[in-house]
């Protein structure tokens, strides 16, 4: 990539009309105005051939500014409208803060579709009706637990694209039950959002399996660099294939995420992923939202911990995880929070339920 030829990167603000964030972008995606970036980026001027740029929210609480070219973001936008069968004039809404690449990509599929897009963020009243819309896991379980407008605009959609963290299968068993066409969706700023459906690549898009277990992604659809941190992007992009921090395999032809590499801790000698936690404790215990981590311990290694929402039976909890994972898989103690803390739009923030430890 040529980084000598600049051009100028202009933040969005949140509070912009949306008339206004859209005209931006069909000016950045064409080159006739400046790069935009979203989310905390601090860097002022791209790469020219630059059109998006999103700051990422990682787990590791280090920001990356993932830079996406128009073609990247285009492409991603038409497989995505392939895959779902849409059509010119058809709606988005959008549900989602523009501090994120799945809210950007409403946006580009509305332009896509020559349609104006749905504000809902801050809408008040009954929700409009619109063919298709973008939300996370955290907000279809609000839906089926008590926001009934959420949950009719939902119900209206020909499809609802859940992505940005792990979708229960119970969750997504109950969405369908409540007549909710869900699309399951995989990908991250670094593949312009959502690149697999349903366990399905979009056309364009390759995955592969390394000899690590990690998903490898290959396509159209791929960043560039990340702007504040290019050996960081060389470490991980060889020319053809970018490599994820997700552990995955393939199971009769669909794509299955189990979990991430940066997430399997080594207690009492065992591997256990806390991942792989969160999922039991949620298919087993639905009623009760719970949160895995762990810290440095002298004799286990990594001790590991739970977070609960509220109050809740700690021994049914314990005595499962020892029978279902072993002893290295009870929690040393458990905790309780008033919320799990979230990175972003969904993702647990394991840190800071250990910085919440240390200040108890």
């Amino acid at each position: 990539m040529d980084m000598k030829s600049q051009r100028e990167l202009s933040l969005v603000g949140s509070e912009l009309p949306l008339a206004e964030i859209m005209s931006k972008i069909a000016a950045a995606l064409s080159g006739s105005g400046p790069a935009l970036a979203f989310g905390s980026v601090q860097s002022t001027v791209a790469p020219e051939s630059i059109a998006i740029v999103v700051a990422t929210t990682g787990s590791t609480g280090i920001s990356k500014e993932v830079a996406l070219t128009s073609h990247a973001v285009i492409a991603s936008a038409r497989a995505s409208h392939k895959f779902l069968g849409a059509k010119i004039g058809q709606r988005w809404s959008l549900l989602l803060p523009l501090t994120h690449i799945a809210a950007v990509n409403v946006l580009v599929r509305s332009l896509e579709l020559q349609s104006e897009p749905l504000d809902l963020r801050n809408f008040q009243g009954e929700y409009p009706t619109a063919d298709y819309t973008a939300i996370v896991p955290t907000q279809l379980y609000r839906a089926l637990h008590g926001d009934e407008r959420l949950l009719r605009h939902l119900q209206s959609a020909k499809a609802v694209l859940v992505g940005g963290a792990h979708l229960p299968q119970h969750i997504r068993e109950q969405a369908v039950a409540h007549r909710i066409n869900i699309v399951t969706t995989y990908g991250m700023s670094e593949t312009s959002g959502g690149c697999v459906y349903n366990g399905q690549p979009l056309e364009g898009v390759g995955i592969e399996i390394d000899e690590n277990s990690l998903v490898k992604v290959s396509g159209q659809i791929l960043a560039s660099t990340y702007l504040n941190s290019q050996s960081d992007w060389q470490s991980t992009f060889d020319g053809t294939w970018f490599t994820t921090h997700d552990i995955g395999e393939f199971t009769n032809g669909f794509l299955q995420i189990l979990g991430r590499s940066d997430e399997i801790i080594i207690s009492g000698g065992e591997n256990v992923s806390l991942g792989a936690i969160d999922e039991l404790l949620s298919l087993h215990f639905p009623e009760c939202e719970s949160a895995a981590f762990a810290v440095e311990d002298p004799e286990w290694g990594h001790a590991l911990h739970l977070a609960i929402v509220g109050e809740f039976e700690s021994s049914k909890i314990l005595t499962f995880l020892e029978n279902t994972l072993g002893v290295s898989a009870k929690p040393k103690k458990i905790y309780s929070v008033s919320a799990i803390p979230r990175i972003g739009i969904g993702k647990i923030d394991r840190k800071a339920l250990i910085e919440l430890l240390h200040n108890e």
